[in-house]
């Protein structure tokens, strides 16, 4: 239902601004998180093809907490120990961490810009169980 001409609908302050600001910051978020995560994942793929001749690599990683999963592919990093593994490794890091980035960003969105504690407060619980998920598990 539209507003009779000259009058104008009743919203509440700032209702349409903030609700299509946090739209389109989660949407970046997601966004660069998946771009993000296929380009390092064909990369490693892609590299590791090349130097042996076949798709694919094989390696388990069940049992390891996101934490140490990156932990151990940051030491790699500053190690200076490149390879296609790594390059997979933190594919899948990036996709895993999207929607804990999406989450937190959420909560300071709703924190600070649009200033509501309770959804500050539930996207806090939320955030608190993604990190003990995540890291503490």
């Amino acid at each position: 239902m539209t507003a009779p001409k000259g009058v104008a609908a009743h919203q509440p302050s700032g209702a349409k601004t903030a609700g299509f600001g946090m739209e389109v910051l989660v949407g970046y978020i997601l966004l660069t998180g998946v771009l993000l995560s296929v380009a390092l994942i064909t990369i490693g793929v892609a590299w590791s093809w090349l130097a042996t001749g076949h798709l694919g690599l094989e390696y388990s990683i069940a049992g390891m907490t996101l934490f140490r999963f990156v932990l151990a592919d940051l030491r790699q990093i500053f190690s200076g120990a490149f390879r296609p593994r790594l390059f997979v490794d933190m594919g899948i890091a990036a996709l895993m961490l999207t929607p804990y980035v999406r989450v937190f960003a959420s909560m300071f969105y709703f924190a600070i810009v649009e200033r509501n504690f309770k959804y500050t407060v539930f996207t806090g619980f939320v955030f608190t169980v993604l990190t003990y998920s995540l890291f503490l598990r």
